[in-house]
């Protein structure tokens, strides 16, 4: 083992040597964090008194007995140790006398697929490892299949714990053979079949004397030899992160180069103003440079001051970056939140966060068979094609092509907990050929002849709770005023508009984006639209009020309780729901999210009709 005072001067020697990020995947209990472990024990990259320390934590967690478990090494959670399982992603760094290696361990357990997920995105190869025992399961299916999406090519099929199985060759070819057969489906350039024990290290860094019959490479020879391919490209591409104004003589663009290199003096394009600019200096820190290349982080001074911010993306006129505003996509979802048509997140691509649609679900695919079927939501685990929309033009590539610009992540917008992550396959045509129109009239002329602002006002609350009545007594207010309104009430767009949707997650969900959508055309044309909807879902809310402008948009929350609903039940609704004759009825066995910030909240159990509606036409602007 390397003492601490020499592995500084070890790894200083190494310094040249390319660098080989991969990751280990695979099913349940199939060996990853063992095989890992004894990786870096063999490459001698472990202190005396880690060794020591994992003697120790062999005998208190391990499952080895009075051997060392290397498992241990990467298992760096105490919940992991506890349970013999990995829960996060783990990093590890280790060398050889050829190369230096990034390794990704990650968990096995299907609840965990999005941390393999994030882990494969930045490896350049996989080594997915199967029990000899078991053979191929769903969640080595799942792995290989997510593997593939993200573009990575080179697998080691690593087919472990041959030791259990007496070293059968027989076993070992039946796997390779069943998986070569299911992976014929994927896009893989190359997959080396080796049969292993990580635990007692037969095939890892020697050849094994129990496998004779085995005459290709040892695990350790695969990595140190393999070579993958590395991105070249004649153009160049740089998101732009931030703008260096540290003083007023000093302006530059700082990001790190997602494709090519540049020069001084380069000319580019800056997207999405078009503007053409030629490269002044490069800057890596103070230092000024040449040229730099792929993955530097840089700061470029141009030669022009131009309309540049973060987001915006300077590239050479050779390079693939296009915009586009809806893309078809394939997607993981991450999330036990189902998605739905319809629903609105938030989205990063690159270095602009916006908020996006699903507009379909495509296909949601069969993760044994390869196959797809038609879908109406997204559950955890699933990989899905999917069609999004953004809420504005975006420079983009596709996957393929680049993957910082062709990836992006989907985010919760009441949470921020990600929900999925995204690959573009190619944008939309119709988001290149359909534009707005620019009239004539506009919203503040029709505001100027109505005698007062469009808005809308969005009450929400249970069945029962008063949303109608309110609504309606606001309505005959307003009218005498003089003001132009128009209410939209739930039962009434059921019978018409939204005739066609039931009461499905799904369908509240489409049901509240087609009133958002029709609130926000009655709101331009000047109106006071009053909504009287349950609305049950916190997303929808938020989308609705992401159509409007800051001030034109306020959320009622008729708060009255389940009780005193219930017990009004006006429409009987609520016997019947009790009854099961009406399922996915909100408050009975439909959720019902309560707003966190509304405008005004209104309690009916406590509030006189008269003294709710004064309140609302108070927040009138």
């Amino acid at each position: 083992m390397y003492k601490a005072g020499t592995i500084s001067k070890y790894l200083k020697s190494q310094a040249s040597l390319n660098l080989l990020r991969f990751i280990t995947c695979g099913s349940v209990d199939d060996g990853k964090s063992t095989l890992i472990g004894r990786m870096l024990y063999e490459s001698q990259m472990i202190f005396d008194d880690q060794v020591a320390s994992l003697k120790n934590d062999s005998k208190k967690y391990g499952t080895q007995g009075e051997n060392i478990d290397f498992a241990l090494l990467v298992d760096g959670l105490s919940a992991e140790r506890e349970q013999g399982i990995t829960i996060d992603v783990a990093y590890r760094f280790f060398s050889s006398s050829k190369k230096k290696f990034i390794v990704a361990d990650t968990p096995g357990h299907e609840q965990y697929t999005r941390n393999m997920a994030t882990g494969a995105s930045t490896a350049e190869l996989a080594i997915l490892l199967v029990d000899a025992r078991n053979g191929i399961l769903t969640q080595t299916k799942r792995h290989s299949f997510i593997v593939s999406l993200l573009g990575i090519k080179n697998i080691v099929l690593a087919i472990n714990k041959m030791d259990l199985v007496n070293y059968d060759k027989n076993i070992y070819e039946k796997i390779n053979s069943e998986y070569k057969l299911f992976s014929k489906k994927l896009n893989f350039k190359n997959i080396q079949s080796i049969p292993i024990s990580a635990l007692k290290g037969d095939n890892i860094h020697k050849k094994s004397k129990y496998m004779k019959w085995y005459n290709d490479k040892t695990l350790f020879d695969y990595l140190e030899t393999t070579k993958t391919k590395i991105q070249s490209s004649d153009s160049f591409v740089l998101p732009v992160q931030s703008v260096n104004r540290p003083n007023l003589n000093f302006r530059g663009y700082s990001g790190t180069i997602a494709e090519g290199k540049i020069r001084k003096g380069d000319e580019l394009i800056s997207l999405p103003s078009n503007q053409k600019v030629k490269v002044k200096d490069i800057f890596v820190g103070e230092r000024s440079l040449k040229t730099a290349n792929l993955k530097q982080s840089i700061t470029l001074t141009i030669d022009k001051e131009i309309d540049t911010s973060r987001g915006d993306i300077l590239c050479s006129k050779n390079s693939t970056v296009d915009m586009a505003d809806q893309f078809n996509v394939n997607v993981i979802w991450m999330s036990e939140d189902k998605g739905f048509t319809g629903r609105t997140y938030l989205a990063k691509i690159h270095n602009i966060s916006t908020s996006i649609k699903i507009m379909s679900i495509k296909k949601i695919y069969d993760v044994n068979t390869l196959e797809f079927s038609a879908g109406n939501e997204l559950k955890l685990n699933d990989v899905a094609e999917i069609s999004i929309s953004f809420n504005k033009t975006v420079p983009f590539s596709t996957f393929k092509e680049n993957k910082i610009l062709g990836s992006f992540i989907i985010i919760d917008p009441i949470n921020n907990q990600t929900m999925g992550m995204g690959m573009i396959n190619f944008s939309l045509r119709r988001s290149q050929n359909i534009q707005l129109q620019n009239l004539a009239i506009n919203k503040n002329l029709r505001e100027k002849i109505n005698g007062h602002k469009g808005q809308v006002l969005w009450m929400t609350g249970l069945s029962g709770s008063g949303k109608s009545t309110i609504a309606n007594e606001v309505e005959k207010i307003l009218y005498s005023q003089g003001k132009k309104t128009y209410i939209l009430d739930g039962d009434n767009i059921r019978h018409g508009l939204n005739k066609d949707l039931g009461f499905t997650d799904k369908d509240r969900v489409e049901n509240i984006r087609r009133v958002a959508e029709v609130a926000k055309l009655m709101c331009d044309a000047g109106l006071i639209v009053i909504t009287a909807f349950i609305s049950p879902f916190r997303l929808e809310r938020e989308m609705a009020r992401s159509l409007f402008e800051k001030n034109d948009f306020k959320e009622i929350y008729i708060s009255t309780p389940l009780k005193v609903a219930e017990k009004r039940d006006p429409k009987g609704l609520y016997k019947k729901a009790r009854q099961g004759k009406i399922p996915n009825f909100t408050g009975i066995d439909s959720i019902y999210e309560k707003p966190t910030n509304p405008e005004l909240e209104i309690d009916t159990s406590k509030v006189s009709l008269s003294k709710a509606v004064k309140k609302i036409l108070n927040i009138i602007t």
